[in-house]
């Protein structure tokens, strides 16, 4: 008997955001299942950094082509756009972080969420 892997669709965007992250050379590529936490708001985060407010926007923009490449969903709500820094595409069940590198140390985002399965991916 072969088993099939069923992959939900909250987990199929998160894979299609890492990629396209790894598209643009994001670093620290991590995503946090959030699924087994009661209080959390989305499935999962998938959060990375850039040097660069110009490569922050290639990374978002990479990501959302990606996603609507696969299934033509574009984000619910786009944050951050304006000066990336720190922005933020809101899948309802998968959240992306892009960050620029010291906003990401200054907020702290993945400490908040302690509790969360953390898997970390390589940058292409």
């Amino acid at each position: 008997m072969v088993k099939s892997k069923v992959i939900n669709e909250s987990t199929y965007i998160s894979e299609l955001a890492i990629h396209g992250m790894q598209e643009k050379k994001g670093n620290e590529l991590v995503r946090l299942d959030l699924r087994n936490i009661k209080s959390s708001v989305a499935d999962y985060f998938v959060i990375c950094h850039a040097d660069s407010a110009t490569q922050v926007k290639a990374i978002a923009n990479s990501v959302e082509e990606e996603i609507y490449k696969a299934i033509q969903q574009d984000p619910w709500r786009k944050e951050g756009l304006e000066y990336g820094e720190w922005i933020l595409l809101d899948y309802i069940d998968v959240v992306v972080h892009i960050f620029r590198t010291d906003k990401r140390e200054f907020y702290g985002v993945e400490d908040l969420w302690g509790d969360a399965e953390i898997k970390s991916y390589k940058s292409a």
